[in-house]
């Protein structure tokens, strides 16, 4: 059965930073492409980053901000957060395909597994 689990969720003041782990298991998700998505109260769930056995690519609210990056060993994605602001509060979610040497897609219909989400709070 995969699983995909996100933690490192939590409240942070404006300008922190944050790091984001997605464990995922049932399965290798080497050179599979995955991806990190958003969901702030109240809007549609939205593309922050993904990384595919080639190349990362970022929403351009995030771009400069946040890297993702991934362990093909530990079968782990992450996500680096920095320079934080309120704006990215929301329900941060881990998402992977299903085929092997996949390209990153920014819309969430693309993507076959997803973790539960872990929350990312910024004050001001």
């Amino acid at each position: 059965q995969v699983q995909l689990v996100e933690s490192g969720g939590g409240l942070v003041q404006a300008g922190g930073s944050l790091r984001l782990s997605c464990a995922a298991s049932g399965r290798s998700f080497s050179n599979v492409a995955m991806g990190w998505f958003r969901q702030a109260l109240g809007k549609e769930r939205e593309f922050v980053a993904g990384i595919s056995w080639s190349a990362t690519y970022y929403a351009d609210a995030v771009k400069d901000r946040f890297t993702i990056s991934r362990d093909n060993a530990k079968n782990m994605v992450y996500l680096q957060m920095n320079s934080l602001t309120p704006e990215d509060t929301a329900v941060y979610f881990c998402a992977a395909r299903s085929r092997y040497f996949s390209d990153v897609a920014r819309e969430r219909n693309e993507y076959d597994y997803w973790g539960q989400g872990t929350q990312v709070t910024v004050s001001s």
